[in-house]
């Protein structure tokens, strides 16, 4: 058994990876945490039957308590970093769903589990469709360097471009063979953003609207032809069995693996 702790339990994608802990035979909830509703029972909040794990306000009592292998975050920038410290502090892996952290906190991560000697994995996306889109667009930019990246999120997501995104970007900069077209001479936006956000020749714009849960599309263009690559994820449960093969996989890592690619194979 896998002993898992989950921050931002009371949250939207927390109760998800809790009723996913609670559905694996060989994962074990022993810890939720959240600012909100403490003292409710987790399960309960997950639309399970009563676990007898209550929310706890108090994450380094919690570790020090219930003894936890894995810690999987969904909350936000400001807290992920606390917690993710609080946890390498007492010997446990993390699993971070939350967007927005830094190059600056990777960096930091990296080093906190090296010298730690424990595993910790952050992935923007944990949706196993998501990544292979990730690879296809990696391989098509090969042959087809000039492309655009369009994401789309719920209103209530507060970062863009979103982590998703970013990473598209950079892995398909990398294996990109020749280089972006430049903007047309005299070109001008009339709107400052109106191309959007830039990465190394990559336009990328995101949406804001409800309706919609994680949507990208990459589009490539070429000669007389465009592809279009295109991820949704239609309900939060989607994410849920790449945060299962991360808690199962992180513990045989050392330092931090970035992505859900680490563990896939």
């Amino acid at each position: 058994m896998i002993r898992v702790a989950v921050c931002g339990a009371a949250g939207r994608m927390g109760r998800e990876v809790v009723r996913a802990v609670l559905a694996e035979q060989d994962l074990q909830l022993v810890a939720a945490v959240d600012r909100e509703l403490v003292g409710a029972d987790a399960g309960t909040l997950a639309a399970c039957d009563p676990c007898r794990v209550m929310i706890r306000a108090d994450l380094v009592q919690a570790l020090a308590d219930t003894s936890p292998e894995v810690m999987v975050d969904f909350t936000i920038p400001s807290s992920a970093m606390g917690n993710i410290r609080s946890a390498i502090a007492a010997g446990v892996s993390p699993v971070v769903g939350t967007t927005g952290l830094s190059e600056a906190d990777f960096s930091e991560i990296g080093s906190l589990a090296q010298a730690a000697g424990v595993g910790a994995l952050v992935a923007a996306n944990f949706a196993i469709g998501a990544v292979l889109m990730m690879r296809f667009a990696a391989e098509a930019v090969r042959y087809m360097p000039e492309a655009e990246i369009i994401e789309l999120h719920h209103d209530n997501k507060l970062d863009s471009p979103s982590g998703t995104a970013i990473m598209t970007a950079r892995a398909m900069a990398a294996a990109r063979e020749q280089p972006a077209r430049a903007e047309p001479e005299g070109a001008v936006e009339k709107i400052p953003g109106g191309r959007g956000a830039v990465y190394e020749g990559i336009h990328i714009h995101s949406v804001r609207l409800p309706g919609y849960v994680a949507h990208q599309e990459v589009i490539l263009g070429g000669l007389g032809q465009t592809l279009t690559l295109r991820h949704d994820s239609l309900d939060r449960r989607s994410f849920m069995p790449g945060v299962v093969l991360a808690v199962r996989k992180v513990r045989g890592l050392t330092g931090l693996a970035i992505g859900l690619d680490a563990v896939m194979g």
